[in-house]
């Protein structure tokens, strides 16, 4: 079966009958299990996958189909499905079934998406490289020594090997964005409340997003367009309406770009990336775009204003985690208090542990005022200055990453390390602002590389229409 990079293409075909929903999910679980090496998939829901297909058919038949009849999808493992198994990567969740269906993911059904899977994810989405899972790493399709990144790796690598046409992951710190760069796809954080987070098992509140990945902006775009609004259950959902994304993607407009030259020049970023990145900015003033280098005073606050909330956010939402309700339960627990403390340590990883740790010391009484609460005066002196900027620009540009897909086990024994790979990625998340990662050619060993383009709050339609336009440009396909 031929590659199909945009859902239109396939919707073409099965209108004509030259493919089936039944073959394109076929065709998939072959792939699946031809790559199960590769760890993506938790679980497959094969025989789901092949009726819904058959539905889904004779719904293309009937003239009745969604928006979405032949897109095969598969959803990160932190998000709910009514009588499906979630565990966010987590044995503390064992054995655990979803009561109820995220809305994010009841959208994509409802206009005929068909799941075909649960995808492994850093445990509670608390990585940058797909190695903190309880179910083991996930492998970069490109090189099976690498990582594919993180906390959304098996719903990168599933776009990226082909094992299903699209995935939906989340958006802590970079959780889409950093993976999609790596593995050669596309990734979308949406702004903060366009998605609604119900059905989502948190990991911080007040940063989590739900995004899709794919291997086209044209595909993001209806994939965004199908989940947003607002939502009974999600009260931080915004009800602004919500726009034709899909209908809007094709402009000539001319656009006025800023980018942080000390970004771009900082000796810790791969060359390779620099130097992409420098061509795709030239390359854009060459086709009249206004690109300026920027000075934002704030960005070097980013990472410990990040890490520092979003572990508190960690600490107060999984302690629900207690053994007592749902999940694993100790069985050499021997009172209530040993029940807490012999489950928690079992059941959660190493990493989440360590945030758990964390985000306890900031909040407590002693330290909040001087972690917790300043922290929060940063992130509002963040928004402010980039609130600021966006007022003279359009859009941000910047590396997704400071390196391409590094070793498996390289940075695992320096979580500083591992912590600066998410370095350009969180300012979106700590501002709440929409963001898209997009291929940007390769390094010298073949691993992809990405640019990410951010844009003030709400206005995902005019940054779908650039990314598509900028997508071409970095693939050298744009009509001029």
């Amino acid at each position: 079966m031929k590659e199909y990079l945009r859902l239109t293409e396939i919707q073409k075909d099965l209108s004509v009958g030259v493919i089936s929903c039944v073959e394109l999910v076929n065709h998939y679980l072959d792939r699946i299990e031809a790559h199960s090496h590769l760890n993506a998939f938790v679980e497959v829901y094969q025989q789901e996958a092949k009726e819904t297909a058959l539905l889904v058919d004779a719904k293309i038949k009937a003239g009745t189909a969604g928006k979405l009849a032949g897109m095969v999808v598969g959803i990160k493992d932190v998000l709910s499905w009514k009588g499906h198994a979630v565990q966010a990567g987590s044995q503390i969740l064992n054995s655990y079934i979803a009561p109820y269906t995220a809305t994010a993911v009841q959208r994509l059904v409802d206009e005929d998406a068909i799941i075909i899977g649960r995808q492994n994810c850093d445990e509670f989405a608390m990585g940058s490289s797909n190695e903190n899972s309880s179910f083991g790493p996930v492998l970069n399709a490109k090189d099976n020594n690498k990582v594919p990144g993180g906390s959304s790796g098996g719903s990168a690598v599933a776009v990226q090997a082909g094992l299903c046409h699209a995935s939906l992951g989340t958006d802590t710190g970079g959780s889409v964005r950093q993976p999609a760069a790596f593995c050669g796809v596309v990734g979308l954080k949406p702004s903060y409340g366009r998605v609604s987070r119900w059905g989502l098992i948190a990991y911080a509140s007040s940063f989590d997003c739900i995004g899709p990945i794919t291997k086209s902006v044209e595909d993001a775009a209806i994939l965004l367009e199908v989940m947003a609004g607002s939502d009974e259950f999600d009260s931080t959902a915004s009800s602004a309406p919500v726009p034709a994304y899909s209908a809007t993607l094709h402009t000539q407009k001319k656009y006025r770009i800023g980018y942080m030259q000390d970004m771009v020049d900082n000796p810790a970023l791969d060359p390779a990336i620099r130097d992409n990145t420098l061509a795709l900015l030239h390359r854009l003033k060459e086709e009249g775009h206004q690109v300026e280098s920027v000075q934002m005073q704030t960005l070097k606050h980013l990472l410990p204003t990040y890490y520092i909330l979003t572990t508190a956010e960690a600490s107060s939402n999984l302690s629900r985690f207690d053994g007592v309700r749902y999940g694993h339960r100790s069985a050499d627990a021997v009172d209530l208090e040993s029940l807490y403390k012999k489950s928690r340590t079992e059941g959660f990883g190493a990493e989440v542990r360590r945030r758990i740790l964390l985000g306890t010391f900031v909040l407590s009484a002693n330290y909040y005022d001087a972690y917790y609460t300043k922290a929060q005066s940063v992130r509002r002196m963040v928004r402010d200055e980039t609130e600021a900027f966006f007022k003279d620009y359009d859009f941000f540009i910047s590396p997704v990453t400071p390196s391409t897909a590094f070793k498996i086990g390289e940075k695992t024994a320096d979580p500083m390390q591992m912590f600066l790979a998410d370095v350009f990625t969180v300012h979106a998340n700590v501002v709440g602002f929409p963001a898209i990662a997009i291929p940007n050619g390769e390094d010298a060993d073949g691993m992809p590389i990405g640019v990410q383009i951010m844009a003030p709050n709400l206005k995902e339609a005019d940054m779908l229409a650039f990314a598509n336009q900028l997508s071409k440009l970095a693939a050298g396909t744009l009509d001029v």
